[in-house]
């Protein structure tokens, strides 16, 4: 019995104070562990706010270039039927989307989805003033048609999807 109780009077402290030095140890590696992660995700912000800033820019870009005032001006020339002007105008406003795909990733889901929202407007107000011309109809009836009807929304899609986009960079990042 008397071996028992020395041993318990050795081991016992021993035990108490390996047990003091774990929870010590823990506690220092989990805030070690702590502050590590917090510094990855400073070093992570830093990195990716220009990406998400210069996505907002090109989307800002996109809208611009597919309003159809700037559409129109840019593509009128090059056509000589409203049929050619449709298509021209249509494959620029896919081929501009398409080139900016990849910045869905830095936008917030409602912004892409007021982008998206824009671009079928436009697209809807190109082919509802191409439906009822006849196909070798002058490109500049299919220019005033789009016009008639895109200044009749107000305000037009583009607006809104800027204005948000605009609204929701100042709200994140300024």
């Amino acid at each position: 019995m008397d071996l028992l109780t020395e041993l318990l009077k050795i081991t016992l402290p021993a035990a108490l104070v390996l047990y003091a030095m774990y929870l010590t140890l823990r506690s220092f590696l989990n805030k070690n562990l702590l502050d590590r992660q917090v510094d990855l995700r400073a070093e992570s912000a830093r990195t990716l706010l220009p990406l998400r800033l210069q996505a907002y820019e090109r989307m800002v870009l996109f809208l611009e270039r597919i309003s159809p005032n700037n559409l129109l001006l840019r593509l009128s020339p090059a056509a000589s039927s409203a049929l050619e002007l449709q298509q021209l105008l249509l494959n620029d406003i896919r081929d501009e989307f398409n080139h900016n795909l990849a910045q869905q990733v830095y936008l917030s889901n409602e912004a892409w989805d007021r982008i998206r929202l824009a671009q079928n407007e436009v697209i809807g107000v190109i082919n509802s003033a191409a439906q009822d011309l006849p196909t070798d109809a002058p490109p500049i009836e299919l220019s005033r048609r789009i016009f008639d009807r895109w200044i009749a929304l107000s305000p037009t899609p583009t607006d809104e999807a800027l204005r948000f986009l605009k609204d929701e960079v100042r709200r994140e990042f300024m």
